[in-house]
């Protein structure tokens, strides 16, 4: 009798399995728990059945989502329109010679970031300053935080020497080669900045997963094709000084769209975005009318050369406040994958 009673176990047991695996094949395990336990019961019909789905986030929405938080060099702390003479903007504004000018308190005052915005970039910054930190401050890296949805940064000038390089051409015999002869020393440095941006770009995304990243490449300060001497620069040499700006920015650009690749390819949220600004500055460059850069600007009493030399005026930065404003809402060009949740 207790053979006969385990055998028939046995065989329920089979057919219970059979049956799960038929229903969960039709698809109709739903009805059938719904009949024999009393759960997953709900009203017939498609709509009944639908989820709430997430939406995803247009690029503007993905950037004021949070926090804005903006690092970089002298091109974003304004350094082209410090005044030391004004209350500085914050503590450490003394040394970095940020600015209520630049392109950052443009951008943090007309759009609305759910996270507030902070401004922490510093003149004389280099890939390493942002890592490491500068005039005892922290580290510009270390305030990126995990509710950032928009970082922006503009970085490389300083490790591609550019302001030793404009003296170098400045200060040199009028008949020398001094100006670009440094090509190559100009280029090893860019290759050589090329794995801290890297870093810099990857350390901001390990810090805030979901932001977008824009980085501002630099604007050319002469004509395209100029006409006349310059700051003791000749033609031939605003030339070249445009070129190693392109250099720059091409170099750059291409780290930026490896982490967006990298970004797209694993479908993660954010971005990595470049923004070119080699012509921004085109009719304005320095040298014309209404120049959106300083040219060299020296006291010959005192034989002091103010550090507002070769950054943009107040127009340049107004300018570069628009390309950044413009790329905010355009995006990256791809999908983002910043979800909003139900």
């Amino acid at each position: 009798m207790a053979r006969r009673r385990t055998a028939e176990m046995v065989a329920a047991g089979a057919l219970g399995v059979a049956l799960a695996l038929t229903v969960l094949a039709t698809g109709t395990l739903d009805r059938v728990s719904c009949a024999t336990l009393a759960v997953a019961c709900a009203e017939e019909g498609p709509a009944a059945r639908r989820l709430p789905q997430p939406r995803r986030l247009s690029p503007q929405e993905a950037a004021l989502s949070g926090a804005y938080i903006a690092l970089g060099d002298s091109f974003s702390s304004g350094e082209g329109v410090y005044d030391e003479t004004e209350r500085p903007i914050d503590a450490g504004a003394g040394l970095c010679h940020r600015s209520r000018g630049s392109y950052v308190p443009q951008i943090a005052g007309s759009l609305r970031f759910a996270g507030g915005a902070s401004f922490w970039a510093c003149a004389g910054a280099t890939t390493v300053h942002l890592l490491k930190g500068q005039h005892g401050h922290k580290p510009q890296i270390s305030r990126v935080g995990p509710a950032a949805s928009l970082v922006t940064v503009s970085i490389g000038g300083n490790d591609a020497g550019f302001t030793d390089v404009l003296k170098e051409c400045i200060l040199r015999l009028p008949w020398s080669d001094g100006c670009t002869e440094q090509e190559a020393v100009v280029r090893r440095r860019v290759a050589g900045m090329t794995p801290n941006l890297r870093q810099v770009l990857l350390e901001i995304r390990r810090r805030a997963p979901e932001a977008r990243i824009i980085v501002l490449g630099y604007p050319r300060p002469f004509p395209a094709a100029p006409a006349d001497r310059v700051d003791n620069l000749t033609p031939d040499d605003q030339r070249w000084v445009n070129r190693m700006a392109r250099f720059l920015n091409d170099a750059s650009r291409e780290v930026v769209a490896e982490v967006d690749r990298a970004i797209a390819t694993f479908g993660g949220p954010g971005s990595a975005e470049f923004v070119d600004a080699y012509d921004a500055f085109d009719g304005h460059e320095i040298g014309r009318g209404s120049p959106y850069m300083n040219a060299l600007d020296v006291d010959v009493e005192q034989l002091k050369v103010y550090s507002r030399s070769y950054h943009p005026t107040a127009g340049g930065y107004r300018r570069l406040g628009e390309l950044v404003a413009a790329q905010i809402s355009a995006g990256p060009g791809r999908p983002l994958n910043n979800l909003l949740l139900p």
